[in-house]
């Protein structure tokens, strides 16, 4: 059985909640908008733009890829409503005003500023040819390991696995088993020794293409009956199947390089709370 932590699928729907969120403090509209001039409400006669949730929308990648933008006009609408009217009662209280605002602005304009700056940097730099060059590297770097590709049937008893390996003696069907049996997924696809617990991988790997274990493996999980489908020697995976990942890494590297350049060529001084000179560090 694989080495995982128990994870969570997080809905459409749950996306756009906790993204909207953030559209309370930031990009909630422009009255500026040029994609799209309909008018999607009216606040207080002022006016909320369709280009106004289509720029957010645009702005949030992470949603766009989930769900359609009809969906999340639906689901967001109310609250750019819900903005607008705060922002106005903002103004009405001269928040603008008061000092606090005007610190958390400046705050405000730097943390943009960095962002965008730092944006600016990974897309001149996490390119193409960046990608492409890190996989040459993980393709020259990539050893072979032997692969096996398997199905499994987990019960909570030996007893019961014994039974399922009974059944299977008597020519019963591997995969209609598991349906009636197992507690987990069936097919594990392809892994290499280390993805699996000792116990799984120790049984698996010692064991033919085609064959199932005559006894059951027991693991942390539970008993397994294990049917290996295939052994192979594992191959470097496709670019097209870790671009994601790659392009993740090169936005670290970038993102590492810039701040070491900056700091290389910056007078950078430090002082304790005591008013002393820190000595850089060698």
């Amino acid at each position: 059985m694989k080495k995982r932590i128990v994870g969570f699928t997080i809905s459409a729907v749950a996306v756009i909640v906790v993204a909207v969120a953030s559209f309370v403090s930031f990009k909630v509209y422009s009255a500026n908008a040029q994609i799209d001039k309909g008018i999607a409400a009216k606040v207080n006669n002022e006016v909320i733009y369709v280009g106004d949730l289509r720029q957010s929308y645009a702005d949030h990648p992470q949603i766009k890829d989930r769900v359609p933008f009809e969906e999340f006009y639906a689901k967001t609408l109310d609250v750019f409503v819900n903005s607008k009217l705060v922002y106005q009662a903002a103004q009405q209280a001269r928040i603008e005003e008061s000092p606090e605002y005007q610190r958390q602005l400046v705050t405000a304009k730097e943390d943009l500023a960095r962002k965008l700056y730092l944006e600016k940097m990974v897309e001149e730099k996490a390119n193409d040819e960046a990608i492409k060059k890190l996989y040459d590297e993980y393709t020259s770097k990539f050893e072979s390991q032997k692969e096996v590709k398997a199905k499994h049937i987990l019960v909570d008893t030996e007893e019961k696995a014994q039974e399922v390996i009974g059944k299977l003696s008597r020519g019963a069907d591997f995969v209609k088993l598991a349906k009636e049996y197992s507690k987990d997924q069936v097919d594990l696809g392809y892994f290499t020794k280390d993805m699996m617990v000792t116990e799984f991988s120790d049984a698996a790997f010692n064991m033919n293409k085609g064959e199932y274990t005559k006894t059951p493996v027991k693991t942390e999980f539970g008993y397994h009956v294990i049917l290996v489908e295939d052994v192979r020697d594992s191959k470097p995976l496709e670019l097209k199947e870790i671009e994601p990942q790659l392009k993740n890494m090169v936005t670290q590297q970038v993102v590492e390089e810039v701040f070491a350049n900056l700091r290389n060529n910056a007078k950078i001084e430090r002082y304790s709370l005591d008013g002393k000179l820190i000595p850089e560090a060698k």
